[in-house]
């Protein structure tokens, strides 16, 4: 799978694009057909330093799963987002099995 992880307003430390890695990875375990996945990550000062983690899966059959996070830090955002996606992916394949 391939995925893509883009910082808006700042520059991403490599700590931070290890552990996307990481997280991105795990995704294959629970649904084969991942095309590709993106991780936008920004970080917003006005806003008492808010950083946000989106997570978007393309998968097979023209589906995608979307899930978004915000926290006070990268790690706990990418983390609880990509849980989200997990659970969507979880319960797409359930259909699926439960289809044929």
């Amino acid at each position: 799978m391939k995925y893509t992880l883009t910082a808006r307003h700042f520059k991403v430390h490599d700590t931070i694009k290890d552990f996307a890695d990481k997280e991105m990875t795990k995704l294959e375990r629970f649904y084969d057909g991942i095309i590709k996945a993106e991780v936008i990550l920004s970080y917003e000062r006005a806003s008492n330093s808010v950083k946000t983690a989106e997570i978007i899966v393309h998968a097979n059959h023209h589906h995608t799963f979307t899930a978004k996070e915000h926290s006070d830090e990268f790690h706990i955002s990418i983390e609880e987002a990509a849980k989200k996606v997990v659970a969507q992916l979880k319960k797409y394949n359930d259909k699926l099995k439960a289809k044929h």
